[in-house]
């Protein structure tokens, strides 16, 4: 990913591959019959190319794009 993109949670904190961030609303999984609860707590994030966007696992579900909206910094 190139140095120059910032990406930023719900809050305005920065984001950094590795860290852990809070969902701040429950979200629907789309493709399953899945919901994540508010207040899940996602660990060891991954950056992309889009700045609003973020990879990461969680118990329930591999392989998730979350948009850094609906997250906040833990």
């Amino acid at each position: 990913m190139p140095d120059d993109i910032i990406v930023k949670d719900s809050n305005g904190s920065r984001l950094n591959d590795g860290d852990s961030v809070t969902l701040i609303k429950d979200l629907k999984v789309k493709g399953t019959s899945q919901t994540l609860k508010r207040g899940t707590l996602v660990k060891n994030i991954h950056l992309t190319s889009v700045p609003g966007e973020i990879e990461c696992n969680t118990k329930e579900v591999k392989g998730l794009v979350l948009k850094t909206e609906f997250l906040k910094k833990a």
